[in-house]
């Protein structure tokens, strides 16, 4: 009666941990310590789950004195993978497709270097193969973006340079933006504090016509790190409370995370949508490299206020062995109304 006792509530204990897992904005716990880490690898939690589904099966067909208590934990089990491939099915698989760019729409790409790591010809080549127009560098140095830009102006490609560096000493403590001058001239208070650890980047138009373009490092929930990185979370919200603008970088976060920021309704964080999820491409990580798109986290973004919306997006995976831990991604976007 005791053992019986005993691995029923070890089930319900159980079943708890993974609802809490599966949905855990249910409860208000998607930023807390341990919970947050856990729901960014929801593919990756999903194909552990799994796993101990069939090693479940198996014991309960070899144990027949627990048969009931090793098919009941398969089946709670069983019941969390469905429930999150159900989540990261609705987020989209993937949906690479993008469509030719119009002499209206943007296209921004984002990319972590992991501190220069693919060096400036890798980094100047993908921006010259994308068309892009806005490029978010996280832990990217002033020196490095230089050669990026000289690089690319000699093939005819003018970009502006923006460096924000909270010290000189790590590189993981610059971030640089990129904007193309067929976007206008552009200046950033390259001084003034953004995101609490790692620096972020604010560039706003010197005639006042265009998208405010931000390239965004928030810092990871790690030990020591949980309420900077709320932090960084509420002031990414903060900075999409503008109708138009345009976010892009590593957030070290996922939609998850971002319950209860949503400013509007329908939106992902403040009143910004994400290119991600409203292209179908919501559930393909990112990060870190050594998994497969499905396992990793999808923590590199592009968001937009509500004058753009998505209509393209892509997460880069031709370029893992470059040296940076982190996939680009890339978003085209259209205005959604026409100047």
């Amino acid at each position: 009666m005791f053992a019986r006792i005993l691995g029923g509530a070890i089930v319900l204990a159980a079943a708890a941990v993974l609802v809490v897992a599966g949905w855990p904005q249910l409860f208000g716990l998607q930023q807390a310590a341990g919970v947050a880490q856990v729901v960014a690898m929801r593919g990756l939690a999903a194909a552990v789950a799994l796993l101990l589904v069939v090693v479940l099966v198996v014991l309960a067909m070899l144990a027949r004195p627990a048969r009931r208590f090793f098919a009941s934990l398969a089946v709670v089990l069983l019941a969390f993978v469905c429930l999150t491939a159900a989540v990261l099915g609705t987020r989209g698989f993937g949906d690479q497709a993008m469509p030719t760019p119009g002499g209206s729409d943007v296209t921004v790409l984002a990319w972590n270097t992991l501190g220069n790591a693919p060096g400036p010809t890798a980094v100047a080549t993908l921006i010259a193969e994308s068309g892009a127009d806005v490029v978010a560098l996280p832990e990217t140095t002033w020196e490095f973006a230089g050669e990026v830009v000289d690089l690319l102006a000699a093939d005819g490609i003018q970009m502006q340079r923006f460096t924000a560096a909270y010290d000189q000493i790590s590189r993981a403590r610059s971030t640089t933006l990129l904007v193309s001058i067929e976007l206008g001239e552009y200046e950033a208070a390259l001084d003034a504090p953004t995101t609490s650890q790692l620096p972020s980047v604010v560039a706003t138009p010197v005639d006042g016509s265009g998208p405010t373009l931000i390239a965004v490092h928030a810092v990871a929930p790690v030990e020591g790190e949980m309420a900077g990185w709320r932090s960084d979370l509420e002031w990414v919200a903060q900075q999409c409370a503008t109708e138009n603008v345009i976010v892009a970088g590593d957030m070290n976060s996922t939609i998850d995370h971002w319950a209860g920021l949503g400013a509007t309704d329908g939106a992902a964080i403040g009143s910004c949508l994400d290119a991600a999820i409203e292209t179908g491409n919501g559930a393909v990580g990112t990060w870190p490299t050594m998994l497969p798109t499905l396992l990793g986290a999808p923590i590199d973004h592009v968001l937009v206020g509500p004058a753009w919306v998505a209509t393209g997006f892509r997460v880069i995976g031709s370029h893992d062995g470059h040296g940076s831990d982190h996939r680009p991604v890339l978003a085209m976007l259209t205005p959604t109304l026409e100047p």
